[in-house]
């Protein structure tokens, strides 16, 4: 055989090899029979999280909504990794308890009652269901400790109100300003009582005129009721109105408007939520910062951090304090400078507010006469 040919017979089959090579190389590794694909893992359930509102439910432009922007925050940042579910009683409340029961027979993680009348079936169904966690705002459970499935959330609702009540007290032009209560229990008066010694600390020569709507849960949502009150106190002479009444608060408003007078309104920025015609007569609003309460539980609940106990929530805090905005910062402009001097004293202890009729009596004697 010729030289030739033999090299050309040669570099073929090197071709064939290397070829051969190339496609082994390629070959997927293909599964042994009977053998099967290791599943995917899966994606951790979503944390369940239930609220149930107090009367007046969502829409009170107030306390409930407060709460549901809470809830409503903790959805957006948290998205699928948490599922939540709100539920509102019937209209006197008579069925909070069995909706707490319904939401933990479900399986929810973390359950809130929002406001105080939940106190007693918060303790009951807490018990039943030791692995649920619940929040109580506004309520207050005796013996609670971090080790207990129940945090109750707390505010220095006084606080506050004394900040709004000085407003009240530097800016009234007949020295009578008012006060409007939903219920009438303790901790409404806690409002009220210091709401009274913050208009008094910078106006001694203010008078504060008091009612309240009634004496059961129904009272929070009692508009007519709220605006018949505030007709009166303006006959009266009050020029402020102050309201912590929940969903009552939209007489109150109403009221304040058609008679050109002025109105401080609860929990929430009302500014924000009045109509366009009202917000020139809303002088600002008491925040009570349960949407930062509601947030802040379930932010701890979910990284698996949740204590049982008690967090109080007052000015130091930036749980309780006074709403400044677009529509009320030229009638505040010639007091904030004052109002900020007032809250740096209520943080610093210098001022001690009043949390009851009796703790304001005493501290009505400390300020000067007339």
């Amino acid at each position: 055989m010729k030289k030739g040919k033999k090299a050309l017979i040669l570099g073929l089959v090197l071709l064939m090899v290397l070829s051969l090579v190339v496609v082994g190389c390629g070959k997927k590794e293909e599964p042994q029979s009977g053998q099967t694909p290791a599943p995917a893992p899966e994606k951790p359930a979503p944390f369940k999280v239930g609220l149930v509102f107090d009367v007046g439910g969502r829409g009170d432009l107030s306390f409930n909504d407060a709460a549901y922007a809470g809830l409503e925050r903790a959805q957006q940042e948290f998205g699928d990794r948490i599922q939540v579910k709100y539920l509102e009683p019937s209209g006197g409340g008579e069925n909070r308890e069995q909706l707490l029961r319904l939401l933990a027979e479900d399986k929810y993680d973390l359950i809130f009652g929002v406001g105080f009348m939940f106190t007693d079936h918060i303790a009951k169904v807490s018990k039943e269901f030791p692995n649920t966690k619940f929040g109580l705002i506004d309520g207050f459970i005796d013996g609670l400790t971090e080790a207990s499935n129940v945090s109750a959330l707390l505010f220095k609702e006084h606080e506050g109100s004394f900040l709004v009540g000085a407003a009240a007290g530097l800016k009234t032009a007949s020295d009578t300003v008012g006060f409007v209560g939903g219920m009438k229990i303790p901790l409404i008066e806690k409002f009220e009582a210091g709401y009274i010694a913050g208009a008094k600390y910078v106006n001694p020569k203010v008078k504060v005129v008091s009612d309240y709507i009634g004496t059961t849960g129904e009272a929070f949502k009692d508009p007519v009721k709220g605006k018949e009150l505030t007709l009166k106190q303006i006959k009266s002479g009050a020029d402020i109105i102050y309201h912590a009444s929940g969903a009552s608060g939209i007489g109150v408003i109403e009221a304040v408007t058609a008679q050109k007078k002025l109105a401080i309104g609860v929990d929430s920025d009302q500014s924000l939520t009045a109509k366009e015609e009202q917000r020139p007569y809303i002088l600002t609003s008491m925040l009570k910062r349960v949407d930062e309460a509601v947030y802040e539980t379930i932010r701890v609940a979910i990284n698996n951090e949740f204590k049982g106990g008690y967090t109080v929530f007052g000015v130091a805090e930036n749980g309780v304090g006074y709403a400044t905005n677009q529509y009320n910062e030229a009638m505040l402009k010639d007091i904030s400078d004052k109002l900020e001097e007032l809250k740096a004293k209520i943080i610093s202890g210098e001022i001690q507010v009043p949390a009851d009729k009796q703790e304001l009596a005493e501290f009505e004697k400390s300020l000067p006469k007339n």
